[in-house]
């Protein structure tokens, strides 16, 4: 069965285990997420609950925003995702989902956008090679000859050319849930997440785990 929360990633840190082990994790501040609408067949032709994470300022809201979230007697939401192949009886519009949503060892998939960094070359980009360096070479980090008049005479598309790095949504599966915090609403998820600290961040139930199941 799919579960799933929105956060805020904080950042890295270590954790030992009961016997001893040394784990990077992953702290994330998952604040209770509130239902906002339950999707079903017959209204909307497909089954999915949909959650709001993060509240934002009423002047900040146009106002079919605020008479959304109205219905769930909440403020609204800066982030506003939805999670299908759930169980829809056990959510309700008003619900809250908390961290207490997973326990350790569940494996988990997260969702976030990586870190954008700008208009980048086709060596930092693509890992390409840079060309001579000798005083005679037309070209050192710049990408080399393309689209020949021999052959095909024109440049194909997607070719890895310099471009916008980043910014990218990014899915990594497979994830370990270290350990739940309730009381600080946290989860340690071992191992590294995409995006900058204070960036959303969603997990959910990892897809190839169930199947696996």
């Amino acid at each position: 069965m799919t579960k799933g929360i929105l956060g805020k990633k904080v950042g890295m840190t270590q954790y030992f285990t009961e016997s001893g082990e040394l784990v990077p994790v992953t702290v994330i501040e998952a604040q209770p997420n509130v239902v906002l609408q339950v999707k079903t067949i017959e209204s909307d032709g497909y089954e999915a609950v949909q959650v709001g994470f993060d509240d934002k300022r009423e002047v900040l809201a146009n106002k079919p925003h605020k008479g959304h979230v109205a219905k769930a007697e909440t403020t609204p939401k800066r982030f506003i995702r939805e999670f299908n192949g759930v169980e829809l009886g056990e959510y309700e519009v008003g619900k809250e989902i908390t961290v207490e949503t997973f326990q350790a060892g569940d494996i988990v998939d997260v969702t976030g956008t990586s870190k954008g960094k700008g208009f980048q070359g086709a060596i930092k980009r693509h890992g390409q090679q840079r060309g001579p360096m000798a005083h005679g070479s037309h070209y050192h980090r710049a990408p080399g000859s393309m689209g020949m008049a021999s052959d095909a005479s024109k440049v194909f598309k997607g070719k890895n050319l310099p471009g916008q790095m980043g910014g990218h949504t990014v899915t990594i599966q497979n994830l370990e849930v270290v350990k739940v915090i309730p009381e600080q609403n946290v989860i340690l998820i071992k191992g590294n997440v995409p995006g900058p600290k204070q960036s959303m961040v969603e997990i959910r139930a990892a897809v190839k785990a169930q199947a696996a199941e």
